[in-house]
């Protein structure tokens, strides 16, 4: 569904769009794919009708940093908030951790200064917890909120918690309850999956919850639990959720090139995208982003020297927040995305999983081809997430009554909150 579209999808023709050119950075799904026309997409309004005008976010480009585990940090978001990011999420953050002053826990929910606007993710199951949570965050400076009601890890799961929370609306709409009403002029989101698998789609009704509760906006990534990250994005269920509901929705799913952003909301009317795994190891899509959202032909991707120059500045700000051991160890994986697609990197990709320094990984790369241009065959290439597909674990007689609002089990001692920690992701 992300490189083509259902049968009851159509693209809309984009409204006076410039000419494509006639050789376009592109893989062969978006060559002819008009970059944006005068007026024809509008900034999304985070928040209206749902909080006053002192608390509306408008989000131009429409397009949001999807929170990724161990990826959207402060040194990423601030990344790509230089390349244009339109709202950037953090990796999420459990109530319970945050509330016990993890030191972890706090430091992925910090920000910077010029962050803004400040927009974080959380995880709980508690309504108390998260009640108590977002009173502080609010208090702390936060712009935004959005609750990780997606995630499909297992560990999760098995408690009844991340994906499995919108299979019973009337918890869901305690917890989205619990956020409005201690966020005052923040606003709400939610972020969620299809369902636990094809014959348990739950997000029509999820989302109505959401919703009803004073969600300003639903994230919809167009997968099922049980998908994982592998097969296509159903682009359709987003065009499906923008139907039946008024709130802005936001779609997720094989956003991989700038093009694939406007072929979405052209063919689903999402008010706005959420990139993930696209991005990794290619902050600069951001840009591209918004250089077709402002009717422009996007910029050709970094040469291989060119890559390496933010290799280099991404580690750097990862040291800044973590120190130079905890930074280097991060840095480790992002060398791998970064480096996907170039000749000779498979070779040096060992040296780079055993870096401890800037100098050390300027020394791995350093027989690669410098001139070499940003491969096409690593536009769409799959990074971090593999292609396997899982049977969801859900409690024992989770099914047997969808009405219970009974909060799910959570982390609760240091060490099931480090362990969930590392557990969790984005959904």
């Amino acid at each position: 569904m992300g490189d083509g579209l259902a049968s009851n999808v159509k693209p809309a023709a984009a409204a006076n769009a410039p000419a494509v050119p006639p050789e376009r950075f592109a893989t062969s799904v978006n060559v002819d794919v008009p970059v944006a026309g005068e007026g024809e997409f509008q900034p999304l309004q985070l928040g209206e009708g749902r909080v006053s005008s002192e608390g509306v976010i408008p989000v131009w480009p429409p397009v949001v940093l999807a929170p990724m585990a161990g990826v959207t940090n402060l040194a990423f978001r601030s990344l790509c908030r230089e390349y244009g990011a339109g709202l950037y999420v953090s990796e999420m953050i459990t109530a319970r951790g945050y509330l016990m002053g993890n030191r972890l826990t706090n430091l992925l929910a910090s920000s910077s200064p010029d962050e803004s606007p400040r927009s974080v993710q959380v995880y709980g199951a508690d309504p108390v917890d998260l009640g108590e949570m977002v009173k502080s965050l609010v208090d702390d400076g936060v712009d935004h909120l959005d609750i990780n009601m997606g995630c499909p890890v297992p560990k999760v799961t098995r408690s009844g918690g991340g994906s499995a929370i919108p299979v019973k609306p009337r918890l869901l709409a305690r917890l989205v309850r619990a956020m409005v009403q201690n966020a005052g002029d923040v606003p709400v989101t939610v972020k969620m999956r299809m369902g636990i698998q094809d014959n348990l789609l739950t997000y029509e009704e999820a989302g109505r919850a959401a919703e009803g509760e004073g969600a300003s906006a639903v994230g919809l990534h167009a997968r099922t639990a049980s998908q994982l990250y592998s097969g296509e994005a159903n682009w359709a269920s987003i065009a499906r959720l923008v139907e039946v509901l008024d709130v802005p929705v936001l779609g997720n799913g094989d956003i991989w090139e700038s093009y694939d952003a406007l072929r979405m909301m052209r063919a689903t009317g999402c008010a706005g995208v959420i990139v993930g795994r696209g991005c990794l190891g290619r902050p600069w899509l951001f840009r591209e982003l918004s250089q077709a959202f402002n009717g422009q032909e996007p910029d050709l991707p970094p040469h291989f020297a060119g890559v390496v120059e933010v290799m280099v500045d991404h580690a750097h700000r990862l040291i800044e927040l973590f120190g130079p051991d905890v930074g280097m160890r991060q840095m480790r994986k992002w060398c791998s995305w970064y480096t996907k697609g170039f000749r000779g990197s498979a070779a040096v990709r060992g040296n780079l999983m055993r870096i401890q320094s800037i100098e050390d990984l300027v020394a791995a790369v350093s027989t690669l081809d410098p001139n070499e241009a940003f491969p096409t065959t690593a536009l769409r290439a799959q990074r971090a997430k593999g292609s396997k597909t899982q049977t969801v674990k859900l409690p024992e007689g989770y099914l047997d009554d969808l009405n219970d609002d009974t909060p799910p089990k959570g982390p609760r001692s240091v060490d099931e909150i480090e362990a969930w920690e590392k557990a969790l992701n984005g959904g």
